[in-house]
């Protein structure tokens, strides 16, 4: 005997469809390793001190161009350093220095007062002017 045709119901799937979530977790995901690598923190740090050994004495001195903690500029270039440069005075300075010897070592010597924003800006300023290589002077650590 053959049962009429009848109709059968299906059951209703209840589930979650979870991979259109997976997509954004994934792209979050992207994003957030994205800009981690890009951000910096700033931290407050003490910078020690160290001992290292003096340069090696060549047979003419290094010139240094020096900021006080007014932010006044100086060049000692053999002369007197006495009086202070404004910017352009201090690239001419040192254009003049640099066609005079090409070789010519340049130290920036920064007070301990002054940020150190101003003495970035004067070894941007040096840089400028065409100096290819800077030092800093620092103090000896005297403590042993």
């Amino acid at each position: 005997m053959q049962y009429p045709y009848r109709k059968t119901r299906r059951r209703i799937v209840s589930e979650i469809n979870v991979v259109p979530y997976i997509d954004v977790m994934l792209v979050l995901l992207i994003i957030f390793m994205a800009t981690a690598t890009s951000v910096t923190l700033g931290v407050k740090v003490d910078l020690p001190q160290a001992t290292s050994q003096p340069l090696p004495v060549d047979t003419k001195p290094p010139l240094i161009a020096s900021i006080d903690k007014q932010g006044l500029y100086y060049l000692s270039t053999g002369a007197s350093a006495d009086s202070p440069l404004n910017e352009d005075e201090l690239q001419a300075l040192v254009r003049l220095e640099i066609r005079r010897d090409a070789n010519a070592q340049f130290v920036v010597k920064g007070d301990g007062a002054v940020p150190y924003k101003k003495v970035i800006d004067l070894m941007v300023l040096l840089q400028t002017s065409g100096v290819e290589s800077i030092g800093l002077m620092t103090e000896p650590d005297n403590e042993k």
